[in-house]
């Protein structure tokens, strides 16, 4: 029997949006941490990297889906999966924003000068470089 991409992906929507309860309980139950797991294969995932920049399979990726692909899937797909995932991150954001907001809160800033002062640069470059040094250490 000759394989069928039509019903092969029928097969796939059927099987795979019946799954998320085995979804659950493989990411609850995983057979390897996952975190330590991940750490061990970053040499993997860098080389993995390194090689399709090599083949260039990014920019090729974004040629083969175009404009078309992309907003027909963002459109359809993106607006309710965005906001629930913003509700759904809101604690993290909280938690990962507040070492900046701690940053951001310590700048000793340069006198403010006249609107339009060359001056106030200064006082963008104080937040510029409090802000690279949380970022790099």
């Amino acid at each position: 029997m000759p394989v069928d991409a039509g019903r092969t992906a029928a097969k796939w929507k059927r099987r795979a949006s019946s799954a998320g309860e085995e979804y659950a309980q493989g990411v609850q139950n995983p057979s390897k941490p996952w975190a330590a797991s991940a750490a061990a294969a970053a040499p993997l995932y860098a080389a993995g990297v390194q090689a399709a920049i090599g083949r260039n399979a990014f920019a090729k990726g974004v040629g083969a889906a175009g404009d078309a692909k992309w907003q027909q899937g963002a459109t359809q797909k993106g607006p309710a999966r965005f906001a629930e995932g913003v509700t759904l991150a809101e604690p993290a954001y909280a938690q990962g924003f507040a070492r900046v907001a701690g940053v951001l809160n310590s700048v000793q800033y340069p006198p403010r000068q006249p609107t339009g002062s060359p001056g106030n640069i200064a006082r963008v470059a104080a937040v510029a470089t409090a802000l690279r040094r949380l970022k790099t250490g």
